[in-house]
Parts: C-alpha cells; structure tokens; sequence
C-alpha cells in the first residue's frame, strides 16, 4: 500500500490494525505481509524519541506488518539483515538495527508492537532508508544516502520490493551468526561513554565527550544486550540506552 504523506507509517499500520481495516489482513496467504509506504512523513519517528528527517519523495519510509516472536529482539535482527542484505557489500549493523556505511547512518529501523485487546498479535518494522536525499536540514550529526554513495538515483519502489522479498526469506532463516558476523565495528577496540538512563533521545557521543573507555564486542546476547570488553579483559553488558558510540 503507497500513501503520498502520512504522519508516521508505523502509527497509521497501528490505527488500521486497531480499526480490524480488511487491507491489513489481506487474504492469509502464508508468508505475505502487509506493508505500508509512504512518499512523506509529517512526524517520522526512530529509536528512543529520536525524529526521521525526509525530504518528500526522497527515500524509501515503510512499515511492514510481521507476526510477533517469543524473543521480540529476534525481530530487529530480521529487519536489520534484510536491509544490510538488501545494500550489500560496505555496509554495517550498528547495534541494534542501525544500518551504517563507514561511520555514516543510512537507515534506521523502530520496531513496535501491537496490541489487539490485551495480547501483542503483531510486531511493526517501520525503516527508513535515506535514498537519493543529498542534503539535510536538521543536525543529525552523520546521515549519508545510496545516492551520494554512488551518484546514482534509485528507484524506491523496486527498492521496496527488494526489501520486502529479503524480509521474506530472513524471517525463515537462523540470522544470529551472521547478524554478529556483520555489526559495526566488529573487530578491534573502540571509544565508547556509559549513558545514564533517562527519557531523552540517545544519540552518538563526540570525540571529546568525556569518561570515554575502549571496548571491542564481544557478543550480543539474545536479549538484546551488547556485551563489551574492555582493555582490562573485563566484560560489560549493556542495554541499547546504556551506552553511546563515540564517532
């Protein structure tokens, strides 16, 4: 389903599944997923509080209707490969879902779920993959687009398509390996800064931002939580509001 502008196309997935809307349920073809996307987002959102800026008609801005899991982190691990797979070679998994080329955001993924009565029937991926946007108005500190990767303008609807065809076949495979294989800064020692926990968005510390200490990752476990190692060989476990990158 397109829609030229909407104001978040997670909360109009989660008004439609709200309403029963026959379209979101379709036919019960095994495998097919609603999906929304929409050429424009009044108030696009991301991880934490965090806004999604979009020029209009710029970049691939969806929401896919998935069936919920026991492990509900399992379902940012889908979505990332899926668009990590999507992108190809060159481009990473920040922790947990951010997709990043070098140490620039080309897209972001917000998972939520919803609620028919008192039981989580479904989960929501809404992804927003910066596309052949080449500037930007806000102060989000390190945003980056396929286009100005490759001075090539793309087609959003096949990338869509693309899109939706990975998320179909990652939801059918074991992805914890190579979700592991392909995070950001797998390999080597790493500045971060510990986060105190609050409501505020969580954004990437500076390189001047103090009580920085080196890491490497070690491990993600299936909760969700990151677990570094320092230079002193110890162990920290974090959740996704613990902790900042330092870029």
């Amino acid at each position: 389903m397109y829609i030229p502008r909407t104001n978040s196309t997670n909360t109009l997935l989660k008004e439609l599944l709200a309403k029963g809307d026959r379209r979101v349920f379709g036919d019960g073809h095994q495998g097919e997923f609603f999906y929304i996307r929409a050429g424009f987002q009044t108030a696009g959102r991301g991880q934490t509080g965090n806004g999604w800026e979009s020029e209009e008609g710029k970049n691939l801005l969806c929401s896919i209707l998935l069936p919920t899991r026991e492990n509900l982190f399992e379902l940012n691990v889908v979505t990332a490969v899926a668009v990590q797979r999507m992108l190809g070679d060159g481009f990473t998994i920040k922790w947990p879902n951010d997709i990043y080329w070098h140490d620039k955001k080309i897209a972001g993924i917000l998972i939520e779920n919803a609620l028919i009565g008192n039981e989580i029937r479904y989960s929501i991926a809404g992804i927003g993959l910066n596309v052949n946007q080449t500037a930007w108005k806000s102060d989000a500190p390190n945003p980056v687009s396929l286009k100005q990767i490759t001075g090539q303008t793309y087609d959003i609807e096949v990338l869509m398509q693309r899109l939706y065809a990975e998320i179909q076949k990652a939801l059918q495979e074991e992805l914890w390996d190579y979700y592991k294989a392909h995070l950001y800064r797998r390999e080597g020692y790493w500045p971060f800064v510990e986060r105190e926990v609050n409501t505020a968005p969580t954004m990437n510390a500076s390189s001047h931002a103090p009580e920085q200490f080196l890491a490497r990752v070690a491990d993600v476990l299936p909760t969700g939580e990151i677990v570094l190692q320092d230079q002193q060989g110890e162990y920290r476990k974090y959740h996704f509001k613990q902790i900042r990158y330092v870029i």
